[in-house]
């Protein structure tokens, strides 16, 4: 029986990057939907909401298939089946663990790991994410970390970009948003950024031997990326460094820094708490 693999967070801490390098892997088997957001959506009553945007994007996808009148790339052919496998999990509109097991299981073959990747399954409960560490014989859990201020600015930046017309990211709007979240106003920021309670809730939930707590900053230079090749099971791989979802360059002012540091303080606590150390990259900077 494969392993499920759960990545759960944080956001804007390199899930994206690993999807990449884990979907390259042999010895792994992804689904081309990252993020499913299938427990946030049945804890929050929005299963219509997800079968809605799936569909929508399905039928976007196959309209340009058809404009094009060149048929769908190979690709394109695996997320289109993927979607419409998906599809099928969702219209059923309750809870069906089983299906959703099946759905990340279809085509994995020989697959020694089958999982996802949805960093905001880290604001679940903790009864809910005791749940889901039963839901398999073996379901592993990885918690990725960052520097609390990189995460916190690369954050600030990708709703900068959101909240722009034009999707530019202005000094001025970052700084409102960035003062906004300090202050408490900007709620998934804030959230987002909690690793206290997100550790606090994952480690009473899951078993030890079940969690691996890492540092985005490691696993791009390779020593983390094979740190959670054993925590799987898997062949160690060579790290890909290009990145995924990159945001727009934007350094933060020395105040910015200053604050948001004194901000985070019990953040770089926790997680040092959790990881036994403090990171060397942290405090030098890193991907935007």
């Amino acid at each position: 029986m494969s392993v499920v693999f759960l990545c759960v967070g944080a956001a804007k801490a390199g899930t994206s990057w690993l999807h990449r390098q884990l979907s390259s892997h042999p010895d792994c088997h992804f689904r081309a939907i990252k993020e499913l957001h299938y427990f946030d959506a049945i804890d929050g009553g929005k299963l219509d909401r997800e079968f809605r945007k799936h569909r929508d994007w399905q039928q976007s996808e196959l309209e340009k298939v058809a404009r094009s009148g060149l048929g769908d790339s190979d690709a394109q052919a695996v997320k289109l089946s993927d979607r419409g496998a998906w599809l099928n999990v969702l219209e059923r509109q309750d809870e069906d663990v089983a299906a959703y097991l099946e759905y990340l299981r279809g085509g994995a073959d020989q697959a020694k790991v089958v999982g996802e990747m949805t960093p905001a399954y880290a604001l679940l409960t903790r009864d809910r994410l005791a749940l889901m560490a039963t839901m398999a014989p073996d379901v592993r859990f990885l918690y990725l970390l960052r520097d609390p201020v990189e995460r916190l600015w690369s954050h600030v930046r990708m709703m900068a970009a959101r909240r722009d017309p034009k999707g530019a990211v202005s000094p001025e709007r970052c700084a409102a948003i960035l003062n906004r979240t300090i202050s408490g106003e900007e709620t998934q920021i804030v959230k987002r950024s909690d690793y206290s309670t997100a550790l606090r809730k994952l480690t009473s939930a899951v078993a030890p031997a079940k969690l691996l707590v890492d540092v985005f900053e490691d696993v791009v230079r390779g020593e983390g990326l094979n740190r959670i090749c054993r925590f799987l099971g898997i062949a160690q791989m060579d790290a890909s460094l290009a990145p995924v979802h990159a945001g727009q360059p934007l350094s933060m002012s020395a105040a910015q820094r200053g604050m948001a540091t004194t901000w985070l303080a019990p953040q770089y606590a926790a997680a040092e708490a959790a990881l036994g150390r403090r990171p060397d990259a942290w405090g030098q900077g890193g991907w935007t």
